[in-house]
């Protein structure tokens, strides 16, 4: 199988992706629905702001359609990373050509992608306690949480050994704990 294992949803979008190369645009619409706020939070993680990480995601999406049209992508159970791997190499520009500096400001904290569940309220707790992290570990968290990616698909993607993603997520999970524990305090 490989480093991104075979599951029903990437069967789906491998499907989507298909129908994405012959250029139907229903088919993009639900695999932007199926996997837009991994990839947003995954440009967050990066950009830290809220408009270069929207930025992100809709070039994205544009440069996925593009190269599947163009017949670019094999289809190998893994759309998920092709998309994260488009997705890291355009915020990593975005941060070049601009003059601002990873990590996230206020306005991103807010947006977050959080459950719908949570109250405006819960969102600014969960931002401040997000802040808390250095940037590596919120991108491991949000690779984690938002996209569903398993720990070894995290690895391989930010290119760190498995053990450092392990280690980063639980100091993450520990930090969050910590700050979300005296929050409610």
């Amino acid at each position: 199988m490989g480093i991104f294992e075979a599951n029903p949803k990437a069967a789906l979008d491998d499907q989507l992706m298909a129908q994405v190369a012959q250029g139907d645009h229903h088919a993009l619409q639900t695999l932007y629905d199926l996997t837009r706020r991994g990839i947003y939070g995954f440009a967050l993680s990066i950009t830290g702001h809220y408009a270069d990480a929207e930025d992100v995601t809709q070039e994205t999406y544009l440069r996925a359609y593009q190269a599947a049209v163009a017949g670019q992508y094999q289809a190998m159970g893994k759309p998920m990373a092709w998309l994260m791997t488009i997705a890291r190499n355009l915020a990593r520009m975005k941060l070049r050509e601009g003059s601002r500096s990873a990590g996230l400001d206020e306005e991103a904290l807010t947006r977050l992608p959080a459950p719908a569940s949570l109250d405006a309220e819960d969102k600014m707790v969960l931002g401040a306690a997000m802040a808390a992290l250095t940037p590596e570990e919120r991108q491991v968290v949000m690779l984690h949480a938002s996209s569903g990616l398993k720990h070894r698909e995290i690895a391989h993607l930010l290119d760190m050994p498995l053990s450092t993603v392990l280690s980063k997520y639980h100091r993450a999970l520990s930090k969050l704990r910590k700050k979300l524990q005296e929050a409610e305090a």
